[in-house]
């Protein structure tokens, strides 16, 4: 499995209204998308409070590389991925994207 994290920096002036928005558009992809599973998204509730700016993200779960390619080729997630650069921070620099191999079929 690989997990899928995506961490972004919105702008101020983005309102939770469309972020939530934004991340209620992932479910839709994958139901067009196989080979992805469980998909969390929201604001950090970090007690840390360490986020440096990034208080929001998701996470998307793929059975492995072929779906996460399957994924972001796909014309949804690519909609939905110049959408979240749009409302980031500094565009791209705005979000930060890690892809985590998890057990042993990765």
């Amino acid at each position: 499995m690989i997990r899928h994290i995506v961490l972004i920096r919105f702008r101020p002036e983005i309102p939770e209204e469309r972020i939530a928005a934004l991340f209620a558009e992932l479910p839709g992809i994958a139901a067009k998308v196989p080979g992805i599973g469980a998909i969390h998204s929201g604001r950090s509730e970090s007690p840390e409070q360490i986020e440096r700016g990034y208080m929001h993200g998701f996470t998307v779960d793929f059975a492995d590389w072929d779906a996460l390619e399957a994924y972001q080729t796909h014309p949804d997630h690519r909609r939905l991925g110049a959408a979240l650069v749009a409302a980031a921070v500094g565009g791209l620099d705005g979000i930060l994207v890690f892809d985590l191999p998890c057990g042993g079929a990765a």
